[in-house]
């Protein structure tokens, strides 16, 4: 029989979403991609910290403890082959256990998402995030500056997302940008039970679904929220959309425009997800932070 990443949860994420490797970066942006293999090349032998999705991954991994492989996590990288040692050395000296990788030396990567099934992609690379989500799959810009730390909560992985544009389409969002709140709010409040045409993150959510359905005893349990600038009465038409996926959320919080962040440091995210820069400025001292560069917010101009 022909291996098969089917029924697995497949994350494909960049070295630098998984890695803090934005001093490298540096030396790529200012010189070029030579300078860039040879500095990667002298610092082989020295492990990379942990970066942005570095908590998330490990956690999901602890999903195949009991000797089931239900994870798979996959290096889908811009870098050269040469670089790429440094990123799966730099695996094995922190822990994880990844056995497959793409590095494509500058070429998008995004088009090996299909053959890998992924339910979820991470990168630092803009315009490959929006090639992965305008081809149909999860994806979201990590925030290198995020707030990282690997020991909370380790038996629980605990995932955010915004509501309109993520989970949801943008199509509430249009009308509040064009016609304002209270025009928006009664939109919501007409159309309360008629749910929302899925947005981006739908998927990733279903797919989190099954993975804990599929979980057995000792393993993390996965906890996630619905954190929105949503306020009643635009709060039912979210909820009956929820209800009519069959899809359940632990905790909603429905903030009427207040700032995510304080509240994202009590939930304690091992990843949020939400469209707006100005959400996930504030997400990111809270914890690790992707934006989901889709919808209206971030149409290209």
């Amino acid at each position: 029989m022909p291996v098969t990443l089917t029924n697995q949860f497949v994350v494909a994420l960049s070295s630098r979403a998984l890695f803090d490797f934005e001093d490298e970066n540096r030396v790529f942006e200012e010189q070029n991609d030579a300078a860039y293999m040879a500095t990667q090349l002298e610092r082989l032998d020295v492990t990379a910290t942990p970066g942005v999705a570095f908590p998330l991954v490990k956690k999901l991994l602890a999903f195949n403890n009991d000797g089931q492989h239900r994870v798979e996590v996959v290096i889908l990288s811009r870098n050269d082959p040469v670089s790429g040692l440094r990123v799966l050395r730099s695996a094995e000296g922190n822990g994880l256990s990844l056995t497959r990788s793409v590095f494509t030396r500058g070429r998008a990567p995004y088009g090996y998402l299909r053959p890998l099934g992924a339910h979820l992609f991470l990168s630092a690379h803009e315009s490959d995030v929006r090639s992965a989500l305008e081809a149909g799959y999860p994806a979201a810009r990590v925030f290198a500056d995020s707030v990282v730390d690997a020991n909370r909560h380790p038996a629980e992985v605990r995932i955010a997302f915004d509501g309109d544009s993520v989970l949801f389409s943008d199509e509430a969002e249009r009308i509040f940008r064009a016609e304002g709140l209270l025009a928006f709010e009664e939109h919501e409040k007409q159309n309360a039970d008629r749910p929302l045409p899925p947005g981006p993150f739908k998927p990733l959510l279903l797919a989190l679904q099954r993975l804990q359905a599929a979980a057995g005893q000792g393993l993390p349990r996965i906890r996630t929220a619905l954190v929105t600038a949503r306020s009643s009465p635009a709060h039912e038409r979210a909820i009956r959309t929820l209800m009519d996926w069959n899809i359940a959320v632990d905790e909603a919080m429905f903030l009427g425009g207040l700032e995510k962040g304080p509240f994202l440091k009590e939930f304690e995210p091992d990843f949020f997800f939400d469209d707006q820069t100005g959400h996930c400025k504030s997400a990111a001292s809270a914890g690790p932070t992707g934006h989901v560069i889709s919808g209206i917010a971030n149409a290209r101009s």
